[in-house]
Order: C-alpha cells, then structure tokens, then sequence
C-alpha cells in the first residue's frame, strides 16, 4: 500500500531530519511551526472576526501582530476580554511556549555541544596565513621555537597543531616546555592527521605551510606518507600548492613519498641527515657548529631570492658583490638547485640566488671598496689522503648509514672498530654496506659505560671517535645518560693519556646537551633538534631539502673547515675579503671561519663557529684557526 505524502508527514520527516542536523536546523523547524501557528490564528480571528470584547473586529495583519506578541510572551494575554478572543489567546500562548521552552533546550543543548567540541579540541580552524603542525613527537617543541622566532616580524602569526592527544595535554605541554611565545598564538586541536574530515579541521585550504612530523610508534613513515597523501588529494583542497615539509625516517621510503607528494612536498630524511652530518663533523672538528647556525632562525640563514642586479655577471664577480651576506648558488627556473657553480658561469634572468644573510632585509647588492691584499693569499698545496681509524662507540639504527657515508669518504687502508653491546650486533655488523673496498669493519661485543672495558679498546690509537645513543633499546633520558657516561669516561682517558682524542657524540635531548659540555667533546650532534631545525626551515623555504640534499652529499659541494694559513699569510690582520679571494681563485666560496680565543663569548654554543662575518673587518688568524669553505673537493 502506498504511503500518503500528506504535509504532516512531510513536517514530520523533515523535523527527524533536522534533529541529526543540529540546533541550528532545529532553531529554523521551530521558526516555521511558530509561524504556522500564529498565521493559523491569525487568519482564524480574521475570518471568525472574533475580537476583544467592546472591540472592533481585527484584520489578519492586526491578529498576526496580537498573535506573535503572545507566542513570544506568556504575560500579555493578561488583558484580554471575552471569553471567545481568550480561547484563541491561550491556544496560541500555550503553544508559544512549547516553542520557547523547546528553543531554550536546543540553544542549552547547542552551546554546551560547541564547548564540549573546544575543550575537544574538535571545532574548526577559522585562521588564514598559519603554520600547521601535524602528529606528535619530541621534536615538536624545538619546532615551535624556531617557528616563535621566525614570526617576530609577521603580524597576528598563528600556528595550528593537531594530533591524536587530548587538546588540553597539548597546550599544557608546550607551554611548559617551549618557554616565550612572543606574538605567535599556538592553537592546538584533537584528531587523525590521516582522515580527511580531521584534516578539515586544522583548515589547510588556507595555510602558509604544513609540517609532518614523524609520530612515535610503529611505522612512522607510512603514517606521514598517508597524511601528504590525504592533503595533495583532498577532492575539495585548494588550486594552489602547498609547501610541505614532511619528516621521514627510513630513505627506503623517501621515493614513495616523493611520488606521493610531488612537488609540494619537501622530504627531510631524519636518519641520513644526521648520519651524515655526524660523519661530517667526526672528519672536521666543529662542522656541527656551521650546520647549526645555518638551520637555526636565530643566526644566519639560507635565502632563496631573486636578485636581477646580478643578470649577465659571472658567478665569481657575483660572489664578490656582497658585503653583508654570501652567494653560495643559484637555482634555475625549474627548481634546480646549483651550489657553488662554475665562476665562468653567466647568471640568468630567471635564476634566483641561494644567499646566506642573517636577515632578508640584509641582504643587499653592492659592498664598500673591496680590500684585497693579493700580496696575502697563496696558492693552494696538494694534501696527500692517509688511512683513518674510527671507533663507533655505542649503536642505533643510523649505525649502519654512518658505517655507509664514512666509507664513501675515507683513503684506502682505512679501518672501522664498532663496540656495544646491543642484541645482535655481530649479524648486523657483518652484513654492512660499504661503499669500495677503501673501509675494514670489525665488531666488538663492549659496555660502552665501563672504564674497564673502553681502556681495552686502546681508545687513543683511534684518529676519530663517535658516540651514538642506545636510542633503539633506551628511551631518551636514560640513553643521554649512558652517553654521558661514555663521554666522561674517554675524558679519563684522554687525561691520562696526554693526548687530544677528537671525540663527536650524538645526543638525543638538547637539554643534555649543556651536561655533556663538561667532557670536552669536540662535538655534540644532537638528532632531534637538528631534524627540528631543518623542519622548520623547510617550511619557510622551498628549496631547502635541496640545498641540503647537495651540502650533505659526496658528489656535490660540501663544507670544509680549512686551516687559514693555507690561504692566506697569517703575519698580520687581514680582511675576509683576502681569504674570499683565495677561496674564489679555487673554486671554493668562503663562508665563514673558526676562532677560539680565552675570554670570547660563545651564548650559542657554535664552538668559536662564524658564519657570514662582515668582509671588511681586518681579524688576526692563528695557525689553528679554520676558514669555512663550499668547496667540490
């Protein structure tokens, strides 16, 4: 039998409808039955011409105007005469307030869901411009206060997290461990970085740019690859492309990523990037320091910018026509990045400069009268490659990328020792990958905290010793300790022995990294704040990745700390722009230099470490002073 589509049933099913919709459908059903009941009164009294007793007979609009003034107050049918124009009264006041009664529990009911949806951290991002962080992780915080600083100069800057934690944990977490916000306002939010509805949330449609971090758990990186997936495929996402600086752990999965994500999407390859500056900075004493103050937003940073002034310039004049920053590339109108090119190279109008300047308003063509004392500078020495002697103290699961990219650099003859005592060590150690025959890999089951067992290792005998956290089979604070441990322990040795053992360690906490200070390593990587930092930049900086990708690797331009004397004459004051000079005539770009002197300040812990110094102040140099340099070879 069919069913009658009377106009009760159609009321009826649109009023169940409504109440799955929410208190503003609701709000709008109880409108329209409010008005049918006044209109029906209405048009009742105009037609019955019942009225006031004594009184003339009232029109429709007359009745509506009475009928609404009593559905809206109760009280003002207290005047009424006759019995008649009563009746019609209390009908339509006793059905005014039903609708008033049921509006206040909808609205009762609505403001009460709308505060449980913000102390959820469920209600939607209405902001324009901002950050977005997604997924939870220890690098977070020092992401943010890279990001604080960042914003100084922008107006009302937001950034917007979201990630599978209570909202309020979150803010109360980053206020207790990230310090002063200054203008920038952090806006937290509850939900799955994978789901399109939750992403929907945190409004990327309008962002300036999204950071994925690598959560904790099982399978980081297929979490982070879902979430690049859910925001470059969003059916109802925006026409232009987002910047997204993604974090990945394993490289394996740096190539679906980049499938994945395209070009909007700016990898930074967390284990690689410290595995190598780790090996980097055991060859060079202090190199962390460069690498730091490049990625922090507290120095000197990397720019990426058009400069037309240097259209149809040779890149070696170009180098030479700053004062206050320093050329170190170009990259072409396809996104090519092209660090310290040919000097014959002649510079495009579509090409934008790769600059190093502490701020983008310092960065300006033309400089002062160039000082050069050509007198100064010699030619350069061919430096014989001898074999090395590494010792790896402790393990994780950058060990075997570190083994890998230290192979690549060292002279043939070269010797790697591995000592921990980690489960199932040896297996690991002889199935690692060696780039050539150059490295010899042996493994030695050690407690890396015992004095007893490190001075059977005849630690002095080494050329360079690396310290890597038990991160894999510790948590952090217990790892750091370990390592601390470790560190104070080679101190002893060192001490006893007489001699200068170069010493890099890998910390996993930054806050430890001040503790360790007191075993007088050479260096301090420390993983999460350098994965932080290159995040953060990312995010600021399209070409980032890149540019790293190109520092970090063996084919392309590296950075070298050099001693100045081979140079430069160091028998007198001589300004940077001699040692850029010498540098230049190489085919090197000098960046910067390392000078460590008793009584210096040195708040940021760079290790004597100056990037970008002003080209015309006349410094003097000592023989174990370094100039930084971006060079080939």
């Amino acid at each position: 039998m069919k069913r009658r589509d009377t106009l009760g049933t159609r009321l009826r099913y649109g009023f169940d409808k409504s109440m799955a919709a929410g208190p503003i459908a609701l709000i709008g059903w109880l409108a329209v039955v409010s008005l049918l009941i006044i209109v029906a009164a209405a048009a009742f009294l105009a037609v019955t011409r019942i009225a006031p007793e004594g009184g003339e007979p009232l029109n429709f609009f007359e009745a509506f105007w009475e009928s609404l003034m009593r559905t809206l107050d109760s009280g003002t049918m207290g005047g009424d005469t006759g019995w008649a124009f009563r009746i019609v009264m209390l009908v339509v006041t006793l059905s005014g307030i039903f609708v008033v009664s049921a509006l206040i529990g909808v609205l009762s009911a609505g403001v009460d869901s709308k505060l449980d949806e913000l102390r959820k951290g469920r209600s939607r991002v209405l902001e324009a411009d901002h950050t977005i962080i997604l997924n939870w992780s220890p690098s977070i915080f020092d992401v943010i206060s890279e990001l604080v600083i960042a914003n100084a100069s922008r107006r009302r800057p937001r950034i917007v997290v979201m990630a599978n934690m209570d909202k309020v944990a979150m803010e109360d977490e980053i206020t207790a461990k990230v310090g002063k916000l200054g203008n920038t306002r952090i806006i937290c939010r509850s939900g799955d970085p994978t789901d399109l509805y939750d992403l929907a949330i945190v409004n990327p449609q309008t962002s300036r740019s999204v950071i994925v971090l690598s959560p904790d758990g099982d399978d980081p990186d297929s979490q982070v690859i879902k979430t690049v997936l859910a925001l470059v495929n969003d059916p109802s996402r925006r026409t232009d492309p987002y910047n997204i600086a993604a974090e990945i752990r394993d490289g394996k999965n740096a190539e679906v990523a980049r499938v994945v994500g395209g070009a909007e999407v700016q990898l930074v390859l967390a284990d690689q990037l410290i595995s190598r500056i780790v090996v980097h900075s055991s060859r060079q004493s202090g190199l962390s320091g460069v690498y730091s103050e490049l990625l922090d937003f507290d120095g000197c940073e990397i720019y990426t910018t058009a400069q037309p002034e240097l259209t149809g310039k040779t890149f070696g004049e170009a180098v030479m026509a700053y004062e206050h920053c320093t050329l170190i590339g170009l990259c072409d109108h396809k996104g090519h990045v092209n660090l310290n090119p040919s000097s014959e190279l002649v510079i495009d109008k579509d090409m934008r400069a790769i600059i190093i300047a502490e701020d983008d308003a310092a960065i300006r063509f033309g400089s002062t009268a160039i000082q050069i004392d050509a007198a100064a500078i010699r030619g350069p020495q061919p430096v014989e490659a001898k074999p090395e002697r590494t010792l790896i103290l402790g393990w994780n699961r950058r060990g075997p990328i570190i083994t890998y990219e230290l192979s690549r650099y060292v002279a043939p003859g070269s010797i790697l020792t591995i000592a921990a005592d980690t489960p199932g060590l040896e297996q690991e150690v002889a199935g690692l990958p060696v780039a050539g025959d150059n490295l010899s890999v042996s493994c030695r089951i050690t407690d890396t905290s015992s004095s007893t067992a490190l001075s059977s290792l005849d630690v002095p005998s080494f050329d360079h010793v690396l310290v890597l956290g038990y991160s894999e089979t510790m948590a952090a604070q217990p790892a750091d300790t370990r390592t601390l441990v470790t560190l104070l322990h080679l101190r002893k040795i060192a001490d006893d022995a007489g001699l200068h053992i170069s010493i890099v360690s890998e910390m996993i906490d930054v806050r430890n990294r001040e503790l360790a200070a007191v075993t007088k390593a050479d260096d301090f990587v420390v993983s999460n704040r350098l994965v932080s930092l290159m995040l953060a930049q990312a995010s600021e900086n399209p070409y980032l990745a890149a540019i790293f990708d190109d520092l970090l690797d063996e084919q392309g331009s590296e950075i070298y700390m050099r001693p100045v004397a081979d140079y430069v004459a160091i028998d007198q004051p001589l300004t940077f722009w001699t040692i850029a000079e010498s540098a230049r005539l190489r085919g090197e770009i000098a960046i910067g230099y390392r000078r460590i002197r008793a009584g210096d300040a040195d708040q940021r812990a760079l290790g004597g470490v100056t990037v970008n110094p002003l080209r015309s102040e006349a410094l003097a140099y000592l023989p174990e002073d370094r100039i930084i340099v971006l060079a080939r070879d």
